[in-house]
C-alpha cells in the first residue's frame, strides 16, 4: 500500500509532463503551419483570412517563430482595401499596425501621414461648407478631434467656428441699435466662408445705413460740395480706427472729425465735417 502511494504522484508527473510535452509539439506543429495557410490565403486574396493566420503566428513568437513577410503584405492590401471603401477609421488603425511592426517601411509610414494630411483637407472642406459636426468626426478618427491643451486642429476649428458665430451676433445686436459703423466692423470680422454667407442680407442692409449716412454727411447741395469740407476717404479712415477702438459710431464720427481739424456742422437735414 505504501509503494502504491509513492507512484502515485510520478504517475501524476508524468501524465502532466506528457500533456505538457504534446501541447508544446501541438504549438509547434501549428506555428509551423501557418507560414503556408498564411501564404496561401495571400496568394488567393482571402485578406482576412491572410491576417488571422497572421495574428496568430505573431502569438507563437515566444517560440522563436517571425511573421513572414506576406503578414505585411496583407495589412497594407487590406489598409487601402479599406480606405478605398471610405472606411477611413480602420484604414488607418491597420495602416498605423503596418508601420509599428517588422514589415512595416519607409513608404508605409509616408503613406500613413499622406492619408491624415487627405483626412484633414477632408474635414476642412466641410468645416468651410459648414459642417463642424462632420469635420470633427473625421478628425476624431486621427485624434485630431480634441486634446486637454486644447492644440488640436479640431479646437481650433471650434475656437473659428465660435468666434464668427458671436460676431454676427454681436452685430445683429448693433444693427438693432442702428450703430451702423460698429456693425460693420463686426461683420467685417467674420472669417468663415459659411458664416459670411450667413451674414451676406445683414451686410447689404448696413452698407444701405451707411451710405445714407454718407450722403447725409457729404455736405453736397445741388451746386455741389460745400467749401472747406474734410475730405470723406480721410474722414472714412479716422472713423474706422475709433470704431476698432470701441467707441460707437456716432462718437466715432465727432472725435474723426475733430482729429482732422474739422466741426461738425448741422446744416438742416445735413450733417457735415467742415473746416
Amino acid at each position: 500500500m505504501g509503494l502504491r502511494q509513492h507512484r502515485l504522484p510520478r504517475i501524476w508527473l508524468g501524465i502532466t509532463l506528457g500533456l505538457l510535452a504534446a501541447g508544446v509539439a501541438g504549438a509547434y506543429w501549428w506555428e509551423h503551419q501557418l507560414p503556408l495557410k498564411l501564404e496561401q490565403a495571400a496568394q488567393r486574396g482571402d485578406l482576412d483570412a491572410c491576417l488571422r493566420y497572421a495574428s496568430q503566428l505573431e502569438a507563437f513568437r515566444w517560440l522563436d517563430g517571425a511573421a513572414p513577410g506576406e503578414q505585411g503584405s496583407c495589412r497594407r492590401r487590406k489598409a487601402l482595401l479599406l480606405w478605398n471603401q471610405h472606411h477611413w477609421g480602420e484604414a488607418l488603425a491597420m495602416q498605423l499596425q503596418l508601420v509599428n511592426s517588422q514589415a512595416g517601411s519607409a513608404g508605409d509610414e509616408q503613406r500613413l501621414s499622406a492619408w491624415q494630411t487627405e483626412l484633414q483637407q477632408r474635414a476642412l472642406v466641410r468645416y468651410r461648407n459648414g459642417d463642424l459636426s462632420g469635420a470633427l468626426a473625421l478628425l476624431e478618427l486621427m485624434g485630431e478631434n480634441r486634446r486637454a491643451d486644447r492644440s488640436s486642429l479640431g479646437d481650433r476649428l471650434r475656437q473659428g467656428w465660435t468666434s464668427n458665430r458671436l460676431q454676427l451676433e454681436r452685430a445683429k445686436g448693433l444693427v438693432a441699435q442702428q450703430r451702423w459703423w460698429e456693425a460693420l466692423d463686426a461683420l467685417n470680422r467674420l472669417d468663415h466662408p459659411w458664416w459670411i454667407k450667413q451674414a451676406s442680407g445683414l451686410q447689404a442692409q448696413v452698407e444701405r445705413a451707411i451710405s445714407r449716412l454718407d450722403h447725409d454727411h457729404s455736405g453736397q447741395d445741388a451746386h455741389g460740395p460745400l467749401p472747406h469740407m474734410v475730405p470723406e476717404a480721410q474722414l472714412d479712415a479716422e472713423v474706422r480706427k475709433r470704431l476698432a477702438r470701441g467707441e460707437n459710431d456716432w462718437a466715432a464720427f465727432e472725435g474723426a472729425c475733430r482729429a482732422l481739424g474739422g466741426r461738425v456742422v448741422e446744416a438742416g437735414p445735413e450733417t457735415a465735417c467742415q473746416r
